[in-house]
């Protein structure tokens, strides 16, 4: 049996994602970027991260070329930035950096300072499906912020942490304390 593409849209709304900005670029006028959900975490060893791109993104063929791209992590006051550079906004290439700060990372790909994080990272592999690509990076520098919460997508729309209202319990421990080092 096959799942229509609506069907496999709906449910993936219901599922909680990290926004984060793909950036690639080291020259002003040749930079490009767009927003993502599908960003994550694959190794601590080596660092690493990979992102979905999908190849008719401007940025997927600019990720190819220069062999770097950073992922940006953003936070709650970055939901303008997350739509601009979504193509919403009718925003294109290098005028998406207009909003923001922005500086250049060690890889010459543009960094948002106050990103919640990002990763600047070398293209180690990359593995075709239908439509997207999946960029694998190594990461060769990192930054993070403490004190900003992230920016999530859900059911359409941008998210604040605070927008979460119950706590999860597991029991009589409180979710919020644990960590993935209980569990590894």
């Amino acid at each position: 049996m096959t799942v229509d593409a609506q069907s496999f849209k709906q449910a993936m709304r219901q599922c909680a994602g990290a926004v984060a900005l793909v950036t690639v670029g080291a020259q002003s006028g040749q930079r490009t970027g767009l927003t993502v959900s599908s960003a994550c975490s694959l190794s601590d060893n080596p660092p690493s991260l990979l992102v979905c791109v999908n190849r008719n993104a401007s940025a997927h063929a600019r990720i190819r070329e220069e062999r770097h791209f950073v992922i940006n992590f953003l936070s709650e006051e970055h939901a303008l930035l997350a739509l601009t550079f979504s193509g919403q906004k009718g925003v294109n290439g290098d005028d998406r950096f207009a909003l923001g700060r922005w500086t250049t990372g060690a890889s010459g790909a543009p960094v948002l300072e106050d990103a919640v994080a990002a990763f600047d990272c070398a293209l180690a592999q990359e593995l075709e499906t239908r439509t997207h690509s999946v960029f694998i990076g190594e990461v060769r520098h990192v930054r993070a912020a403490t004190a900003v919460d992230p920016l999530l997508y859900l059911r359409n729309g941008f998210h604040s942490v605070r927008d979460i209202r119950d706590a999860v319990s597991l029991g009589d421990i409180d979710a919020r304390r644990l960590s993935w080092n209980e569990f590894s």
